[in-house]
């Protein structure tokens, strides 16, 4: 599976989210995912299993329980096929710091006002 396809799944990129965070208990992503998602917890161990045998995640066994962490090795991969598009939004990131910036600058050297219902002008 291409990495884009298994991220395309909403549950799949939830559980990512919850292991970029740090190693986790299947059981406590599996209550995540079931209380948001409202599936079962054997449909959550499908989709854990599915970022395991594609390399998103990795589990280690501690005692009865399984440990998950996120790889980071297949999100490298999709970060190096977005290199060549970031310019499309860098500019308008950088474009939204500028007027961000000067709204800021305009805020602080005008002198405020509140109309009649309290509102800032």
């Amino acid at each position: 599976m291409h990495a884009f396809e298994i991220l395309a799944d909403p549950v799949r990129r939830r559980i990512v989210e919850l292991l970029a965070g740090g190693e986790q208990a299947a059981g406590d992503v599996g209550a995540v995912i079931q209380s948001e998602f409202g599936i079962s917890q054997p449909a959550v161990s499908q989709h854990l299993r599915v970022l395991r045998e594609n390399g998103f995640a990795s589990v280690r066994a501690a005692g009865a329980r399984r440990l998950y962490a996120v790889d980071a090795a297949p999100l490298q991969q999709v970060d190096r096929w977005l290199e060549p598009y970031r310019r499309f939004w860098l500019q308008r990131l950088d474009a939204l710091e500028f007027e961000v910036a000067r709204g800021t600058r305009a805020r602080r050297t005008s002198p405020s006002t509140t109309d009649p219902k309290g509102n800032i002008t």
